[in-house]
């Protein structure tokens, strides 16, 4: 990363050139999307993801992804566009398409591309989100000069055959569905003789409706390239068409908001649609979801782009256009009066300088937030952004200037620029006292140390990222070892502990038991067991958190694989940083979701002279205006959610598409008066799931002022009820096992699916009918043979059935090992008192209805259960 600089840089927002409507177009994804559930509805949508780029369906190059099965929930979740790789429909990387000659090889692909566009149009309305992309990589793959190309000649030398291809196949879609939309020529980059592509296809009247390349390099070559087409499409008097660079960035780069940021920067100046390529497992929106339903960092990068609305406006950053350094972006909305901006990519300090802020829009002061968000590894749950200030501001001579200071070169930061002036009392900080310590200067004791590195970096890219490049081995099966962290903090307290870890689960030494176990002392005394986190591959990180009371001073915090009282390590895990949080009262308070900052629609308006409020503003719904809040939790299960309004307005509260109850009215809570106004305020427990949860207010009345939300800590209100796996009835195969260590009490139900004769079924109870989650603790560790660098893990799925009732098909997304489990929540509608839950599954067939996949990429099996929780919604 880039080192900090001695004095601050300046990062300058022009509010006066605007340079046109905002796009949105970064946040799109190659093999993002597994299947309906995987990632959730709220991920998908919460990340605001326009485009994804995906396999045919019943394609053999991955599990999952299949085209016509993300489709509808992708558009379902707002999504725009699905760009179908025709050529997926093969194994192989070159594409392994059958024939002995070139002829023969294009016959079958031209076969294959009929059958498709055939099923795509019988999908209705859906059918205008298709668009077609008949060849990916042409250069290197079907016309390149390796063995399985069709006739060992780049197309680049000579491109008759090609062009011929390009032709036939693009006649041929147009002939089937005259409606087609067909993307290309989808090369690695934007290659000189993509000219003479260009120059063919108007020619012959089989120009692409959209243009796509990969940019597989760095946001310099961007804005380059794009500027480089754009003259080329002058020159030669066509479009301007639509783009999309349908594969961005490195794995040094994905999961890193501050390494992102500068990618995105570059996509939106472009005006471009773009997907974040796909170097690892899909499903998991290119390493911003965290099993199926939580968000890292960047995620939540991706979630506060996909709120900008109104213009664009010019940024100049200290270094244009050079990527590891600072960059931004940012959006004027004249009719919200706010500006925001994004920036990070380098460490120390900066001068963010807004100029032509217009008195007019914003007043003689303005009120900037300040928030961070932060890297928190692959795999690695992140909260919401923290909130690091609120500052009120002068404006002077047009200009606002905000200094910052001890920026992290890995994260990204948010500056929402609004009135001021108001009286608004700020909110105190959501985060306290933060440390770091690096494993590498730690002190080792035992045997097994190993220093690793360096991983990714500027000049290796293809490598991931990490804190410094280095890590530590040495915590393994039969190790003495222990890495010593000596730590200072400067006031007693609770301080949340989390160790940046990751464990290879097809290591040999992680095989036998899945999740690594380490033992953590603070002083030598306190132990507590950790499992460390499990990833696709080694130097995937994510974290393992923990809490200790730590007075002020000096400790020593230590992580062994040893430990006299609680057992030994079972596995092989490194260790890239330990992290310390002072979790002071203001921390452990309710989180706060201002109400001026949500998405709003409807006709709601934010309204800054409101006597009272909690921020610089409120908002005005008018009945039917909606505002929704992206709200994070840590865990499956109740939160106590406060609807702060002002005034006696009334309105409706959905969570996750689930209408939970009404704001004011009869469900009137209370009146604070405090320092603040008058505030009234609707409390409510209600089930939250893990990860991201969608929040929505729609106003009932002609006008409700709504301030913000409140989500707290869980009071015990709604009942709610275990029930362990063992405990059901199983059929056939499905069994009791005691296999799993790590399954609640080690046991667990296996050999559920392969045909409706091997079933678990559990009888609940419940106090009322209603809606209710289900959260099922499963494993999932399935995985298919892959042909290239992408791991292949698969989903299992179950159906499951409500007292008989018709099934309700869920997708389990990996686990990484089948003695790892985690909690997915379904919400079903059960009756009061006695009901059955029965889970089935069985091998899906391909869209026919009859062929099956033969490379062992859709699972028999329901995923192994070990508990299911009921709990009312609301």
């Amino acid at each position: 990363m880039a080192a900090a600089a001695s004095t601050p840089e300046i990062l300058t927002v022009d509010l006066g050139t605007d340079t046109g409507p905002f796009h949105g177009g970064a946040s799109g994804t190659l093999y993002g999307l597994y299947g309906d559930g995987v990632p959730s509805r709220n991920a998908v949508e919460g990340m605001y993801v326009r485009t994804v780029s995906t396999k045919a369906q019943d394609g053999t190059q991955h599990p999952g992804a299949d085209a016509l099965e993300i489709l509808r929930p992708f558009v379902e979740a707002g999504g725009k566009d699905v760009y179908v790789y025709m050529t997926d429909i093969y194994r192989g990387f070159p594409y392994e398409w059958p024939g002995d000659t070139g002829a023969e090889r294009l016959a079958d692909f031209t076969a294959r591309v009929r059958r498709q566009v055939e099923q795509v149009l019988t999908l209705g309305a859906y059918k205008s989100h298709v668009v077609y992309v008949p060849f990916n990589e042409p250069e290197g793959n079907m016309f390149g000069t390796e063995e399985w190309s069709y006739d060992q000649v780049s197309w680049r030398t000579d491109p008759t055959h090609y062009f011929a291809a390009w032709r036939s196949l693009y006649r041929l879609i147009r002939e089937l569905d005259p409606g087609a939309r067909i993307a290309g020529p989808n090369t690695c980059l934007l290659y000189d003789e993509i000219r003479g592509f260009l120059e063919f296809a108007e020619a012959e009247d089989v120009l692409p409706d959209v243009i796509t390349w990969h940019e597989l390099s760095s946001p310099d070559e961007i804005r380059t390239s794009v500027t480089k087409y754009r003259a080329l499409e002058r020159e030669l008097g066509i479009g301007p068409l639509p783009v999309n660079l349908n594969e961005y960035a490195h794995n040094y780069h994905l999961s890193v908001p501050g390494q992102l940021i500068q990618w995105i920067a570059a996509i939106e100046e472009s005006k471009v649609d773009a997907d974040m390529a796909y170097w690892n497992i899909d499903g998991n929106l290119n390493d911003s979801v965290v099993e199926a339903n939580k968000g890292n960092g960047q995620w939540w990068l991706f979630n506060a782009y996909g709120q900008f609305t109104g213009n664009t406006v010019r940024v100049i950053a200290p270094h244009p256009n050079v990527q590891y350094t600072l960059q931004g972006v940012a959006a004027l909305d004249r009719a919200k009066r706010q500006a925001r901006l994004l920036l990070g990519g380098t460490g120390g300090s900066a001068d963010v300088v807004f100029e032509h802020v217009d008195p007019e829009v914003f007043g003689t002061t303005v009120h900037a937030r300040l928030l961070e968000i932060p890297w928190t590894g692959q795999v690695g749950v992140s909260a919401q952004p923290l909130r690091l200030a609120d500052h009120e501001l002068p404006v002077v001579d047009g200009k606002v200037t905000l200094r910052l200071t001890d920026l992290e070169a890995m994260s990204a930061y948010q500056v929402i620029l609004s009135p001021g002036g108001n009286g608004a009392v700020a909110p105190a900080p959501s985060v306290g006292l933060r440390r770091s310590y690096q494993a590498e200067d730690a002190a080792y004791i035992g045997d097994g140390h190993s220093l690793n590195g360096p991983e990714g970096s500027p000049s290796d890219v293809d490598k991931f990222a990490g804190s410094t490049g280095y890590h530590v081995g040495g915590l393994r099966t039969g190790s003495d070892g222990v890495l010593v962290f000596s730590v200072d903090v400067p006031r007693d307290g609770t301080y949340d502990v989390s160790v940046f870890a990751n464990s290879y689960n097809l290591a040999d030494a992680v095989r036998e038991q899945g999740p690594t176990n380490v033992f953590l002392r603070v002083d030598g005394g306190h132990p507590q067991e950790l499992r460390l986190p499990l990833g696709y591959k080694w130097a995937v990180w994510g974290h393992a958190d923990a809490q200790a009371e730590l007075t002020a001073g000096a400790h020593t915090i230590t992580l062994a694989a040893q430990d006299h009282d609680l057992g030994v390590t079972r596995g092989d895990a490194v260790i890239d940083r330990l992290d310390l949080a002072l979790r002071d009262d203001q921390v452990a308070a309710p989180a706060l979701y201002d109400a001026e900052f949500a998405a709003l629609g409807g006709g709601a308006r934010v309204d800054y002279g409101q006597r009272g409020a909690s921020g610089p503003g409120a908002v005005v719904l008018p009945r039917g205006g909606t505002a929704t809040f992206w709200v994070h939790a840590a865990d499956d299960g109740e939160a106590a959610v406060t609807v702060d309004r002002i005034g006696s307005g009334e309105g409706e509260l959905t969570i996750n598409g689930e209408n939970v109850g009404m704001v004011g009215g009869e469900n009137e809570g209370m009146v604070d008066g405090g320092n603040m106004g008058i505030v009234e305020r609707s409390s409510v427990p209600l089930f939250l799931m893990a990860g991201v949860n969608k929040i929505t207010v729609t106003g009932t009345s002609d006008q409700l002022v709504l301030d913000r939300l409140q989500v707290g800590a869980s009071r015990g209100l709604l009942p709610t009820s275990t029930h362990p796996a063992e405990e059901g009835t199983t059929t056939g195969t499905a069994r009791v096992t005691g296999a799993y260590a790590f399954a609640t009490g080690g046991k667990a139900v296996e050999g559920i699916g392969a045909g409706p004769a091997n079933t678990l079924t559990l009888t609940v109870e419940t106090e009322r009918a209603g809606r209710h989650a289900l959260t099922i603790r499963y494993s999932n560790g399935e995985q298919a043979p892959a042909t290239h660098y992408n791991p292949d893990p698969v989903c299992r799925h179950a159906d499951i059935a409500v007292n008989g009732a018709a099934p309700q098909r869920v997708l389990f997304p990996t686990t990484f090992h089948f003695n790892n489990f985690h909690d997915l929540t379904v919400p079903v509608t059960l009756d009061q008192g006695a009901n059955t839950l029965t889970f089935t599954a069985d091998e899906l067939p391909d869209h026919d209805g009859h062929s099956r996949n033969q490379f062992g990429q859709r699972s028999a099996y329901a995923p192994v259960i070990d508990t299911v929780t009921v709990t009312r919604l609301a």
